[in-house]
């Protein structure tokens, strides 16, 4: 079976490494003209955007802001003239120590609730009204094991924003499917990531081998095969679902 996305026009934010780099990879070679969203890397986005082809452009947003979130839908908008599909895939990891104080609790708890969970949030709200008008799209948000069974006590402000974002992908579910707007969740487990690299450095890739029911860490490229079925319409009466991405860590 082939996936054509030739006429599909989609955002993937975070973009320009991980497992959104692996996003964008695929939906190009399926047709797709991608935005490559990012931060900070914008060499690494650039030069992403020029190995894809197929019309790719990038863009930079700081997702902290409010305004930029803003901007960022605007601008691809004005690139591209529709965006049939929203990959929300930007996130960040604050460790906050269970004996932090108040300030810095409050603080890691603001910023990772704001990337993660508040400019997800902005981004669909921007969005809704150009699908409801074009007569459709898809928001397909990259959540986390974590958000299911939770995490340790350094990562619950992320477990929380993770979670947040899948009670946030079921409400556009149902509150839109009769102007044709679909949300989807991929919730991968560990996977190898920049992100993801210092666990491994401090503790070691065994703590991690252990937890799972396969002998290989997941990597991004297993992951992006969900998120291209799901942008080809193909699931589309799955709407609201969670697709579990995590070597079996939950039976294991």
């Amino acid at each position: 079976m082939k996936i054509d996305l030739s006429n599909q026009k989609i955002l993937v934010t975070g973009a320009s490494r991980g497992i959104g780099k692996s996003i964008a990879q695929l939906l190009a070679g399926s047709g797709a003209q991608v935005a490559v969203h990012y931060n900070r890397n914008k060499a690494d986005a650039e030069a992403l955007a020029r190995e894809i082809g197929g019309g790719a452009q990038s863009f930079q947003a700081n997702l902290e802001s409010a305004e930029d979130c803003v901007r960022l839908v605007s601008e691809v908008l004005e690139s591209f003239g529709q965006i049939d599909v929203l990959v929300n895939n930007a996130g960040i990891v604050v460790p906050i120590e269970r004996d932090a104080d108040t300030d810095s609790f409050q603080s890691g708890w603001n910023k990772t609730l704001q990337v993660n969970l508040v400019a997800t949030a902005l981004l669909c709200h921007e969005l809704i009204p150009h699908f409801s008008k074009q007569g459709g799209g898809r928001f397909i948000h990259i959540s986390s094991r974590a958000a299911f069974r939770g995490d340790t006590p350094e990562y619950m402000a992320y477990a929380a924003s993770k979670g947040g974002m899948v009670a946030l992908s079921r409400s556009i579910a149902r509150a839109f499917g009769k102007e044709g707007i679909k949300s989807f969740i991929v919730a991968p487990g560990f996977t190898r990531t920049d992100m993801a690299q210092e666990f491994i450095d401090t503790y070691g890739e065994e703590i991690v081998l252990n937890d799972l029911a396969l002998n290989q860490l997941t990597e991004p490229k297993d992951v992006a095969p969900s998120v291209l079925f799901l942008a080809s319409g193909m699931m589309d009466h799955a709407t609201g679902c969670s697709i579990d991405i995590n070597a079996g860590s939950y039976v294991h």
